[in-house]
């Protein structure tokens, strides 16, 4: 039988106390067991994230909610309180052995071991381990065996006699013969089932509240949910346990696409504006996290309102698109040849027209030929390669963009409810909320389109009456900097404006980088650079008098503050910079003595009548003597760098230009020794060994070894301290400036 997570069939107590956790925390076990679940809650590892492959933390994911649905559903409603919030079945299930499990030395069990081997089959052909399902039923028993066992014609046999039977609940699990049938799987007997039985009967709750259509919704039965919504309506809007979700909710929460959107096609939509709109809230953020965005849309075109509604999570669809890194490309890393792509990749804007009618899986994949445009050298690669788009990630960079595009849609949409708000009444929303979040994680796109659906929205101050341009500069945000910098032509006043502690812009970048941001950065001493270059960037902007500001917390000018704040990154910054120099001292001055030592000792005999080589006026020698002389010179200069890094003083404007510059010089001349000594090292081979290719071939590879271990391990910190140095920076590209009506910017300048 496939891994499924309705509870109906659990045969536990309706209320879990401390007198009956044993026989409680066995049955859900062994149900869990029997459906493939319980490897999440045994768990001794830490749960898969995100990064460790999209793939592994879905599947996580999908079964942590199937387990944790069983456990919510049967721990009773006194005891929800205790696991209430607990984002994991794991702790859910430890949480409630610790408060109720009795001290005992061992758990005898109530069902034999051997029990979990039987495994009947369905009348669909699918098997189910039903050992553990005990049913209390005190009439109808054999009716209810062969439900459990599969059997619908001696179930149907038995119901022509004793028609009754059909709404029978069972003494403890509550659950009818429909909700068995559901739970285990059997699909044909169940819509049998749903057909004998009248519209009361499929309101029939087990004793957790929940209906046959929440066992369909929580299955993804898409057949019989549909069967049952023919019969019954009224069940697609009624609530039940632990969460008050209707089936819509459960289905989309556990990611039953296809059963998700067949139910919003029938759900009205006032069992989504419900209680405030939690579930429509709900649906909107989900979409964020499963990359589903089709129903969000379409619900956001027809509610907007959402967009400020409060989720079972607590959190609005607004806040929650604003802390969501991946949906923005502001909180994508893509590489040079992966950017090129993705510039050029062009994603059809989503239509929801017909999603209310049409419930097929349509964006299972979003891939599609005629989607996806690249150059036209993408024809001829096709034929020399299978699937070129694979190949060279086209298609991974389509689906980072698609999910960009349709965050972007669902922004645009939320933020018809920012219109014409005032500047007091968004101050007092969860807008405010929203944005700093999207400030704090750098989500530039976000800022952009919330700030042109109001420009009133500039004038917002967060906590300690800090604008939005000094938390953008505190978080070290670069390209939301520029974007509110290119606004000070129309809000001047934003660069002298203080927070309710005297602090100014200066003050803000005289704090410390978060550590989210610091460890993008290799090593403390381009850690302490990049804040220097923030420092001198926000001082070039900034009127003299607020290099003289003393703030109202510490008392001190900005310059003071950083120095107080960069204390300790400087000391670390220095020893880390004295460790590589003097690591590299030591190879440097083996290269000399080697190269010098070299130098003198000529391969191959000298002319007894001249003294001078034989091998003088071969190329090969010639090139010898140079790679050799080349690989001292460079190595003699490399060991006096990293001398001079080792006496320099570390003063904190060093670290901006002249200690990069040094590190810079010996590391460049370093692997330039290394790489000439081994070219002396294989012309030396050739002119000794001759026509002997077959020894020398081999050698000459391995030799280049020495030279790419360099490359890989301290070439690409060569290449980052002469970027940051020499580079653009990361002040040079600038977004693309906002157009705001500068009658707009009165009503709050």
């Amino acid at each position: 039988m496939a891994a499924t997570t309705v509870t109906s069939a659990i045969p536990n107590p309706a209320v879990l106390n401390q007198n009956n956790y044993e026989d409680w925390s066995f049955r859900v076990k062994l149900y869990l067991l029997a459906e493939d679940l319980w490897d999440v809650v045994e768990a001794t590892t830490e749960p898969p994230k995100p990064e460790d492959g999209e793939a592994e933390f879905k599947a996580w994911r999908k079964k942590n909610a199937k387990a944790l649905i069983v456990i919510q559903n049967y721990c009773g409603s006194a005891n929800y309180s205790l696991i209430w919030g607990t984002k994991t079945a794991k702790a859910a299930w430890d949480t409630l052995a610790k408060k109720l499990k009795p001290a005992q030395e061992e758990l005898v069990p109530l069902v034999p071991q051997e029990d979990l081997n039987i495994n009947p089959t369905s009348n669909d052909g699918n098997e189910s381990n039903t050992s553990g399902f005990i049913n209390e039923f005190a009439l109808h028993q054999p009716f209810i065996d062969n439900v459990v066992e599969g059997d619908w014609d001696l179930a149907k046999e038995y119901l022509s006699r004793n028609p009754e039977a059909i709404r029978e609940r069972g003494s403890l699990s509550g659950a009818t013969a429909l909700h068995l049938a559901v739970s285990l799987g059997y699909v044909n007997m169940a819509k049998a089932l749903v057909e004998l039985m009248t519209e009361e009967d499929l309101e029939i709750r087990d004793a957790n509240g929940q209906t046959v259509m929440a066992y369909a919704a929580t299955k993804g039965i898409t057949q019989l949910a549909k069967c049952i919504t023919e019969k019954n309506k009224k069940l697609l809007s009624l609530p039940y346990p632990p969460e008050n979700f209707i089936p819509f909710l459960t289905a989309y929460y556990i990611g039953h696409w296809e059963l998700a959107r067949y139910l919003y096609s029938v759900t009205p939509l006032e069992a989504l504006l419900q209680d405030n709109g939690r579930g429509g809230a709900e649906i909107v953020s989900e979409s964020f996290r499963a990359k589903n965005f089709d129903i969000a849309l379409d619900l956001l075109r027809r509610c907007p309102n959402l967009a400020l509604a409060k989720g079972y999570s607590g959190l609005t669809p607004l806040q929650m698109c604003a802390s969501i890194r991946s949906g923005f490309l502001s909180g994508t890393h893509l590489n040079f040849w992966q950017q090129w792509i993705y510039d050029r990749i062009h994603v059809q804007p989503g239509s929801t027209d017909d999603i209310r009618i049409n419930v097929e899986n349509v964006e299972d994949d979003p891939i599609s030929e005629r989607d996806l445009i690249v150059s036209s050298g993408m024809g001829i690669l096709r034929g020399l390669v299978p699937n070129p788009r694979n190949l060279f990630g086209i298609n991974h960079i389509y689906k980072v963009k698609w999910t960009h595009e349709r965050t972007s849609e669902i922004l645009h949409s939320m933020c018809e409810v920012a219109k014409g708000m005032s500047l007091k009444q968004m101050q007092e929303s969860v807008v405010q909320a929203a944005i700093f979040e999207a400030i704090k994680q750098g989500h530039v796109e976000f800022v952009f389109e919330i700030c042109q659906s109001n420009p009133v929205m500039i004038g917002l101050t967060g906590e300690n009456r800090k604008t939005m341009l000094q938390f953008a500069i505190e978080c070290r945000q670069e390209k939301v900097y520029f974007f509110f910098y290119e606004l000070t032509g129309i809000v001047p006043n934003m660069i002298v404006r203080i927070d309710q502690f005297n602090n100014t812009l200066l003050h803000a970048a005289a704090s410390l980088s978060p550590i989210a941001q610091l460890n993008h950065i290799q090593g403390a001493a381009l850690q302490m650079q990049r804040e220097l270059q923030w420092f001198k960037e926000i001082e070039k902007i900034v009127p003299p008098k607020i290099l003289v500001a003393v703030n109202v917390t510490d008392g001190m000018t900005a310059r003071d503050l950083f120095t107080k704040n960069h204390k300790e990154l400087a000391k670390e910054g220095e020893r880390s910079m004295k460790e590589i120099a003097t690591s590299c001292t030591v190879v440097g001055a083996l290269i000399i003595t080697i190269m010098f030592t070299a130098a003198f000792t000529v391969p191959g005999r000298n002319n007894g009548n001249t003294g001078m080589p034989f091998f003088l006026d071969e190329k090969l020698f010639k090139v010898f003597i140079v790679s050799d002389a080349l690989s001292l010179f460079s190595s003699t200069t490399s060991v006096m760098t990293f001398l001079g890094v080792l006496t320099s003083r570390y003063a904190e404007a060093d670290f901006l230009e002249s200690l990069p510059k040094k590190m810079i010089i010996g590391l460049f001349t370093l692997f330039f020794s290394i790489a000439t000594m081994m070219i002396a090292f294989v012309s030396t081979l050739f002119i000794m060994l001759g026509e002997k290719s077959w020894i020398v071939i081999p050698i000459t590879l391995l030799s280049s070894a020495p030279i790419v271990s360099f490359a890989w391990m301290q070439f690409p910190l060569l290449v980052e301290i002469f970027i940051s140095t020499y580079g653009a920076g990361i002040f040079a590209k600038k977004p693309k400036p906002l157009e705001v009506n500068p009658s707009d910017m009165n009503r709050f300048v």
